[in-house]
């Protein structure tokens, strides 16, 4: 049987398999390798979407008492901090019946309520999980000697801490490694799912932190400045949204959040007060003109509303703002902004805005 490869998506971008796809490959490989005492090279799992497909296994090693098969992710054409991690699993025959499934070294451990796993327990999502369990339950079936009633199952990651730094699980609460991952077993690559899913379970933490507020940031620095500004919030509080405006507003609300608190910088923030939900670059390009608007609002002269209306970027516009102190411009961005995003959730949240400059120096709120 050939190794099978992950599929393509439509734009010939190549899928991949998750965490949790691995991490169940690895398992039945090492169950089967410990229940028969052969070694196993590759090993056929089903997804939870229905497909079957087939791992290579780069490293099998069994004895009576255990054993352990090794599997690479291949993250697809995703970019994904993952991509080539080695997903080990560990099998060894448990006195007690049934799949009980623990974290190893560079799989992270639950710190925070909120995630849907218990605290204390390691970062193995539910159907991971439940493909673990099966991966089992499979090689029991694919041996006709007795077998045992129950297994002990332990993941681990080599590297795995390294690679949660480039991940939210810090401040999700998930300490010393990744998460195991997935709901289909395939990853889609530059797929805005996985975000999207990230801004949910920041949401959720926070929530599940009794946080009096939500702050929506537009990236790492303008959260950075918001930690600064709001001191007295707790870091689970803090979400980085992105280019996700709208989808990020509704999923505070639609969590009970009331209080949410909008921080960026120029450029994003622009979008967000010309109603625009969703920032990123295409399709969504800065209007200078209603910042030229705003600014004749705001008393400029002729000469400086001609001078914005010319410029290139919002930054630009900035800059000219500042050098003829023009006053209320700053807070009437963040006016349009409060509104926009109110409108978005039919006023279901109080909604306020911080504008900062690029060294995190407040230029302009509404609300605060």
């Amino acid at each position: 049987m050939d190794v099978e490869s992950p599929p393509s998506d439509k734009k010939s971008l190549r899928t991949g398999f998750t965490t949790g796809a691995c991490a169940a490959a690895a398992t039945k490989a090492a169950a089967l390798a410990l229940l028969t005492q052969q070694k196993v090279s590759e090993i056929e799992i089903s997804l939870p979407i229905g497909k079957k497909v087939t791992f290579a296994v780069v490293r099998c090693d069994f004895a009576p008492d255990s054993a352990e098969a090794e599997v690479v992710k291949d993250a697809g054409d995703d970019p994904d901090c993952t991509h080539l991690a080695h997903i080990i699993s560990t099998v060894r025959p448990s006195p007690h019946p049934g799949v009980s499934i623990m974290g190893g070294s560079g799989v992270g451990k639950i710190t925070k309520p909120g995630l849907g796993l218990p605290v204390g327990g390691p970062a193995i999502n539910p159907v991971p999980r439940q493909m673990i369990d099966r991966a089992v339950g499979e090689s029991v079936e694919l041996q006709s000697s007795s077998a045992p009633t129950g297994f002990s199952v332990v993941i681990s990651v080599p590297g795995g801490e390294e690679m949660a730094k480039k991940t939210l699980n810090a401040r999700l609460g998930i300490v010393g490694g990744i998460s195991i991952l997935g709901t289909t077993g395939i990853v889609k690559p530059f797929s805005t799912a996985a975000y999207k899913a990230s801004i949910e379970q920041a949401i959720d933490v926070a929530v599940a932190g009794s946080s009096p507020a939500v702050v929506l940031t537009t990236g790492g620095k303008s959260e950075r400045f918001a930690q600064q500004a709001f001191p007295d919030l707790k870091g689970e509080a803090f979400v980085q949204m992105g280019d996700f405006v709208g989808f990020s507003l509704k999923a505070a609300v639609n969590r009970g959040v009331r209080d949410i608190r909008i921080c960026g910088m120029p450029g994003k923030i622009s979008k967000i007060a010309q109603g625009r939900m969703m920032t990123h670059a295409s399709g969504s390009e800065v209007d200078i003109g209603m910042l030229a608007k705003i600014a004749k609002s705001c008393g400029a002269s002729e000469t400086a509303v001609l001078e914005i209306a010319a410029a290139n970027t919002a930054r630009h516009v900035y800059e000219i703002v500042e050098k003829i102190a023009l006053p209320g411009f700053f807070d009437r961005i963040c006016v349009k902004v409060v509104k926009n995003c109110e409108k978005h959730i039919e006023s279901r949240a109080k909604v306020s805005c911080l504008l900062t400059d690029f060294e995190g120096r407040m230029l302009g709120s509404d609300g605060i």
